[in-house]
């Protein structure tokens, strides 16, 4: 097929593939503990049932998780393998009064499209299917579709799914379309990704909740010694603080800071944290949130000094650190900072490691191309993220020789995992289009020597 017969073609699909991810975006399929996991399950038959309409070999399979899709169509002879991934799970919704439409009703307004899971990941998984439909029976790659199923409860069967299919996932094009661009009309490629540890830190100083009049100002309350634990994570300037984490300098594109600051939704008059450029700040240095805290409720709190408190921490690490040493360094930092003797437990719950990618050769030139192609003559950027994917780590590691493309369809406005996530629609087509083209281009690149 030409390019201006795939164009045609992809265009012609875009109304049912459309139809399609409506139909998905309807589906609550939320992998995290607490919520019906049947809906995970209907999410995983949808999406198996949308490939075995592009003729592909489906099958669900789990590991002790929830249900992942892979669908297999051999390449024709001489030709490469591509193996495209993407996930089916959502984020809860939260607070649903905060959302302007119904966040499991897929509403279009001012040419995006409203709901949870609209842009991450369900888009990602229509523009793989968009590029297969688009060829029909002249597919002219292999490919292997994973789609999984609890990536957003960090993926945790995904490595004994993939140490177990391992054979039947062997490509020498991974296309993970789980990130984004660098704005609207702007495609990008990922390169570094930053990993992830979420952990607690408990702060006790009493045994038992006592009388503030009775005994305060001799005895520390908890919820304040936690305070005081908290505020030596980041110096005056907001950097993190904590002695043994990794950072780094020279992210190849700056972020202007008022269109950071609009995009962020940051506050008139709230100043920004960190020392460098902002492209450093959130794509190759660390980052450390509070991200809730257990205490009393202020409706509810007496006159009482709190015995405990509990913070969750969530440090987003620059490539190029270790998950293990970090959290070591982070814990060793907590306990050697607790205020007036207090006792502190830190308890680790995940970590994900951070990933470079060399984006350079035949494979990433194809993409380049595709992109620059599909956003008529725009150039794709290079980019950082400085939110996580631990398991490209893994395919790096599993499938050393393959080129690993990350892409998305994502933009800066997009609202992934918070309220009112949306799509760009017309980047989506774009999206689309790029993968397709780029199909059409890794098979003339042929299979790697």
């Amino acid at each position: 097929m030409s390019e201006s017969d795939i164009r045609a073609a992809v265009e012609q699909e875009l109304p049912g593939v459309r139809a399609d991810l409506e139909r998905l975006v309807r589906i609550p399929g939320i992998a995290f503990e607490g919520f019906d996991h049947s809906h995970v399950e209907r999410s995983a038959e949808a999406v198996a049932e949308l490939l075995r309409g592009c003729d592909l070999d489906v099958k669900v399979v789990r590991r002790g998780g929830q249900p992942a899709v892979i669908g297999r169509k051999p390449a024709p002879a001489g030709a490469p393998t591509v193996l495209l991934y993407a996930h089916h799970d959502v984020q809860p919704v939260g607070d649903l009064s905060l959302w302007e439409s119904d966040p499991f009703e897929p509403v279009e307004r001012d040419g995006r499209l409203y709901g949870r899971g609209a842009a991450d990941d369900k888009a990602g998984v229509m523009a793989h299917v968009a590029a297969l439909r688009a060829f029909g029976d002249q597919l002219p790659v292999g490919v292997v579709l994973f789609i999984e199923g609890e990536e957003e409860y960090g993926s945790d069967s995904l490595e004994a799914l993939l140490a177990e299919f391992r054979d039947e996932l062997a490509s020498d094009v991974i296309v993970i379309a789980d990130s984004g661009n660098w704005d609207v009309g702007v495609p990008a490629l990922t390169t570094s990704l930053r990993g992830v540890i979420n952990c607690f830190v408990e702060v006790r100083t009493l045994r038992h909740a006592v009388h503030s009049g009775m005994f305060g100002g001799a005895v520390p309350d908890a919820l304040t010694a936690l305070s005081r634990l908290l505020a030596t994570l980041h110096d005056d300037a907001g950097d993190v603080a904590v002695e043994g984490m990794v950072g780094r300098a020279g992210a190849a594109v700056d972020y202007p800071e008022d269109r950071f600051r609009a995009e962020a939704g940051v506050v008139d008059g709230v100043s920004l944290v960190g020392t460098g450029r902002i492209t450093d700040r959130i794509w190759t240095k660390p980052a450390l949130a509070v991200l809730g805290i257990d205490a009393p409720a202020t409706g509810e709190a007496a006159n009482a000094l709190v015995p405990w408190a509990k913070a969750k921490l969530n440090v987003r690490l620059a490539p190029g650190d270790d998950p293990k040493r970090a959290y070591q360094a982070l814990r060793t930092h907590l306990e050697q900072h607790a205020p007036w003797g207090a006792q502190v437990t830190v308890t680790f719950e995940h970590d994900g490691a951070p990933c470079v990618i060399d984006a350079s050769g035949p494979m990433f030139d194809a993409a380049r191309a595709a992109f620059r192609e599909a956003w008529d003559g725009t150039a794709p950027v290079d980019i950082g993220i400085g939110g996580s994917i631990p398991f490209i780590a893994t395919f790096q590691e599993l499938f050393p020789r393959a080129a690993i493309l990350v892409t998305g369809v994502e933009d800066p406005h997009a609202q992934a995992h918070g309220p009112n996530e949306s799509l760009h629609l017309g980047e989506f087509a774009r999206v689309c289009l790029a993968e397709a083209l780029l199909l059409a281009k890794v098979a003339r690149v042929g299979v790697p020597a």
